[in-house]
C-alpha cells in the first residue's frame, strides 16, 4: 500500500465504480433469457470481437505471459502457439459459425443434443461446467495478485486470509453488473477493458527501456545473448518446456477449435452477433489482434528480466509452500515499485479490467449452460420465461461463490498460465470430439458418444499426471505431455472410442414386417 499515492487510489476507485455503473446501465431492460444470455442477438460485431480477445487474454495475459519470458530459461517460443490461435480462428469463421445460426441456439452443446439426444447434451454441459469453473477460478487467483500486494495490510485486518478477502472483493465487483446486465453488459464493458489492457501493455513496452542501461537496443542485445529472443523451435518433443512450432500449428490449432468453436466462454459472444456475417467478422477481428497483443506482453517480460538483471527488484518474488518462486508476481511488483503516480493507477486498472472481463465472462457462460442446457431443457421444462430469467441470476451468483473457492486452491501452482490451460484441456477433447461427431457423423448411437467422452476425460486425467515410458518399464512422472497437445489427444480418444464401440457393439435389429422389434 505504501507504493500507491492518493491519486492512484482515486484512479482505481473511479474506474471500479465507473465500470460497475456502466455495466448496470448497459444491461437494463432484460426481459427474457434471450436478452440475458444473447443480448437479443443484436450486438455489434466489432464489440464482440474485442470482447472475445478481452475474455481469452484476461489477467493471465497481463501477468502470466510476461512471466513466461521473465522466468529462467524463458523466451519468445510461445509465439509459435499464437500462430495456431490465428489459423484456427480463420478456419472456424469459415466452417463453424454458420452452424451457430441455424435455429435459436444458446450454446454449442445444443448441436450435440440435436444429433445424439438430451443425455449427451447434458454430459457435454457438465464437462464444460467442471472445466470452465476450474480454469476461471485460476484466472480469478491471478487477478488477486496485485490486490494482495496493494491491500495486504487492510485485508489482513478484516480477513484471516488476505487472499480470501481479495478474491471475495473482486468476484463481488464483477458479479454486480453481470448479475443485472447479462451478456450485453459483459460485452460492452469488455470492449472498454480491452482498450485499458492494450494501453497498459504498450506503456510498459515503451517505459521499461527508459530505466535500462543502453535503452531498448541494450536490452535487446542482453536478451539476445541470454537466448531470450529465440522464437522458433522445430523440435519434436511433446513435453513442456519448450514450446515448438508443431505444438502451435497442430496442437494449438486444435485447441482453439475447442476454445473458440465449442467452449461457451467464447461461443456465447459469437451467438450474440446479428447473423453469420457478423459472427465471422468478430472471429476474424480477434485473429488479427491476437498475435501482436501476445508479442507485446512477451516482450514486456523480456524487458523486465533485463531490468531485474541490472537493478534487482524492490520486492522479492514470493515463494510458494513448495519452495519455487512465483514469477507471476513480477509485473505487479514492477508496476507498484517502478512506475510514476497516476500511470501506476492506470496500469493497476489495466490488470483489474482484464481480470473483471474474464470473471464476468465466465459467470455469464457458466450460468447460460446451467440454465439453458440443464434446467430449461432438462429438470424444469415448460416454465414461464420469467422463471428462467430469475434462475439465470441465481445461477450467476452461485458460480461466483464457487469461483472464490477454486481461486483459493490455485495459490501454490508454479506458473498460472500452464495450470489454467492444463485444467481446461482435460475435458476439451471430449467436448470437441462430440461436436465434430454431431456435425460430421450424426448417425452414431448416443451411448457410444457418451462413452467416448468419458474415456477421453479419464485418459486426459491420467496423461496430465503420468507419461508412458517403455524403457522405464512402466509409468513414470516426467516428462509430461504439454498442454498444447491435450485437446488433440482428447479428441482422438473420444472419436476413436466412439468409432470402435459403434463397430463392435451389436445394433438392435430393425422391426420385422408386421411385427415388433427384436434382437
Amino acid at each position: 500500500m505504501n507504493h500507491l499515492a492518493a491519486v492512484d487510489w482515486l484512479v482505481i476507485a473511479v474506474y471500479l465504480a465507473g465500470v460497475v455503473l456502466l455495466g448496470l446501465l448497459l444491461g437494463r431492460g432484460q426481459r427474457n433469457t434471450r436478452d440475458y444470455f444473447l443480448g437479443g442477438r443484436n450486438l455489434s460485431w466489432w464489440a464482440v470481437g474485442l470482447s472475445i480477445v478481452a475474455t481469452e487474454t484476461s489477467a493471465v495475459t497481463f501477468i502470466s505471459i510476461p512471466a513466461l519470458t521473465y522466468s529462467e530459461g524463458g523466451n519468445l517460443t510461445f509465439l509459435q502457439i499464437i500462430l495456431g490461435y490465428v489459423v484456427a480462428r480463420l478456419i472456424l469463421a469459415a466452417v463453424m459459425v454458420p452452424h451457430y445460426f441455424r435455429g435459436d441456439v444458446y450454446s454449442p452443446y445444443e448441436l450435440i443434443g440435436r444429433a445424439f439426444g438430451a443425455p449427451a447434451r447434458r454430459l457435454a454441459s457438465v464437462f464444460f461446467l467442471i472445466a470452465g469453473t476450474l480454469a476461471a477460478g485460476v484466472r480469478v487467483y491471478v487477478t488477486c495478485i496485485p490486490l494482495q500486494l496493494m491491500l495486504g495490510d487492510w485485508l489482513g485486518a478484516w480477513f484471516r486470509d488476505p487472499l480470501l478477502g481479495a478474491v471475495a472483493l473482486f468476484v463481488a465487483l464483477s458479479l454486480v453488473y453481470t448479475l443485472v446486465g447479462g451478456i450485453r453488459a459483459v460485452v460492452w464493458t469488455d470492449a472498454v477493458q480491452f482498450a485499458l489492457l492494450v494501453g497498459g501493455g504498450l506503456f510498459l513496452l515503451m517505459y521499461v527501456p527508459t530505466l535500462l542501461d543502453g535503452g531498448w537496443a541494450g536490452a535487446m542485445r542482453a536478451a539476445g545473448e541470454a537466448g531470450k529472443l529465440s522464437w522458433l523451435d522445430l523440435g519434436a518433443n511433446v513435453s513442456l518446456p519448450p514450446f515448438t512450432l508443431w505444438m502451435g500449428l497442430i496442437g494449438a490449432t486444435v485447441m482453439v477449435f475447442f476454445t473458440h468453436g465449442v467452449d461457451q466462454l467464447v461461443v456465447q459472444r459469437v451467438l450474440a452477433c446479428r447473423d453469420v456475417r457478423d459472427g465471422r467478422r468478430a472471429l476474424v477481428l480477434s485473429a488479427v489482434i491476437i498475435f501482436p497483443l501476445f508479442a507485446v506482453f512477451l516482450l514486456v517480460g523480456v524487458l523486465l528480466w533485463v531490468h531485474h538483471a541490472q537493478a534487482g527488484s524492490a520486492i522479492a518474488l514470493p515463494e510458494s509452500q513448495a519452495g519455487f518462486k512465483q514469477n507471476d508476481f513480477a509485473v505487479p511488483i514492477f508496476i507498484l515499485t517502478q512506475t510514476p503516480p497516476v500511470v501506476k493507477g492506470f496500469l493497476i486498472v489495466g490488470i483489474l479490467s482484464a481480470a473483471m472481463s474474464s470473471i464476468s465472462s465466465a459467470l455469464s457462460a457458466l450460468a447460460s449452460v446451467s440454465v439453458m442446457d440443464l434446467l430449461r431443457d432438462g429438470l424444469h421444462r415448460g416454465r414461464a420465461e420469467g422463471y428462467y430469467l430469475r434462475w439465470s441470476r441465481y445461477a450467476t451468483a452461485f458460480w461466483g461463490v464457487l469461483l472464490v473457492g477454486v481461486a483459493l486452491g490455485s495459490r501454490d501452482v508454479p506458473l498460472v498460465l500452464n495450470w489454467a490451460f492444463s485444467l481446461s484441456g482435460l475435458t476439451a477433447g471430449a467436448m470437441l470430439g462430440a461436436v465434430v461427431l454431431a456435425l460430421a457423423w450424426p448417425g452414431r448411437r448416443a451411448w457410444t458418444v457418451m462413452a467416448g467422452m468419458g474415456l477421453s476425460l479419464l485418459v486426459m486425467i491420467l496423461l496430465s499426471q503420468w507419461t508412458w515410458q517403455p524403457e522405464a518399464g512402466g509409468l513414470t512422472e516426467v516428462p509430461r505431455v504439454g498442454w498444447p497437445w491435450y485437446t488433440l489427444i482428447g479428441t482422438g480418444v473420444a472419436m476413436g472410442a466412439c468409432w470402435a464401440l459403434d463397430r463392435l457393439a451389436p445394433r438392435a435389429r430393425p422391426p420385422a414386417p408386421g411385427g415388433t422389434e427384436t434382437g
